[in-house]
């Protein structure tokens, strides 16, 4: 990674996104800003509503039209917020692509499965059909599908839960993508299936020395594939570092709780609720929720401290 680190692939500039409402904007992500490294893996954590999917999205100009974005983010040296999304669309799909969440509603129910991996490839790199096809098959059994190129015939709805993760792994992946953004992928599937989507998962994106941002609630998937981790709470930043710091030796509370939440450790679940994006909280976001608050958290809301070895945590009183 160090070596790595020094060929920047995305900067973010204190990138914002707001909803439109008929009552007031709704801040979905608050001044975010990292860089993502060519080969990196890195992870964005935390509960379902703390905005990683709105930053994902934004990231990729995929948000709905009564969304703002205003900071900075740089691929490549080029600045994509004000880019229009004609240029970008050049980028998306073929530099850039997007494995969603959800793979019963991100597939198309009445198109045949390897025929939605080939659309991919011939809409971005204007192959044949023949080479596409045998393209495809050629990938689907990397991903280790059974009954090839019999199931390439078959609609979503005749496959399992775990073999449509990986057709859409499939088709994120087929134009080998020099940045990969990952949503939830082990959403809805069983303990086997998650493992198994994880393992081909990590070993694709090695092979084709992929960038990703991953983004998920699951501490486990995040430690099976992640170099850096930042977690986020009601849409900011909390915490970030290297995997082994952040997931194994987290300082933040709420890093912590989510920590003392898992299985292995007791089911320990943090107390109350996360916070509705229009009802923030003065004061540290996380306050209300956290069982070292004080009055000074009530009332100042902290900044991004630096802890040193590209480790940081927003929060008063925590310490590396």
């Amino acid at each position: 990674m160090e070596e790595e680190q020094t060929r920047e692939l995305w900067r973010i500039e204190r990138l914002q996104v707001f909803f439109k409402t008929r009552g007031n904007d709704i801040m979905a992500v608050n001044e975010f800003s990292l860089s993502i490294y060519q080969g990196e893996r890195l992870c964005l954590l935390g509960e379902s509503g703390c905005g990683k999917s709105v930053f994902g999205m934004a990231l990729l100009k995929l948000l709905p039209e009564n969304a703002e974005v205003l900071g900075k983010a740089y691929y490549k040296g080029m600045e994509t917020v004000g880019m229009s999304e004609k240029t970008f669309a050049r980028l998306r799909g073929t530099e850039i692509a997007v494995i969603p969440q959800g793979a019963g509603s991100s597939l198309d129910p009445t198109m045949r499965c390897g025929k939605q991996v080939e659309e991919c490839l011939r809409l971005h790199e204007k192959e044949n059909s023949q080479v596409c096809r045998q393209k495809v098959l050629s990938l689907l059994k990397r991903l280790e599908l059974p009954r090839l190129p019999g199931i390439a015939r078959d609609y979503p709805f005749e496959l399992s839960g775990g073999m449509k993760q990986r057709i859409l792994v499939a088709a994120g992946i087929v134009c080998h993508p020099q940045f990969l953004l990952v949503d939830e992928p082990t959403k809805g599937l069983d303990w086997g299936c998650r493992d198994k989507v994880i393992t081909l998962l990590k070993k694709l994106v090695e092979d084709e020395e992929t960038s990703v941002l991953l983004i998920t609630h699951d501490f486990n998937v995040a430690k099976s594939l992640a170099d850096r981790v930042v977690v986020m709470y009601a849409g900011e930043i909390v915490e970030y570092g290297m995997r082994e710091d952040v997931l194994e030796r987290p300082v933040h509370p709420y890093s912590k709780g989510l920590l003392a939440a898992l299985p292995q450790n007791g089911f320990q679940a943090i107390e109350g609720f996360s916070p509705p994006l229009d009802q923030i909280p003065k004061g540290c976001r996380f306050h209300p929720r956290c069982p070292h608050a004080t009055g000074r958290c009530a009332q100042e809301h902290p900044n991004l401290t630096d802890l040193g070895e590209g480790r940081e945590v927003r929060c008063f009183y925590a310490e590396g």
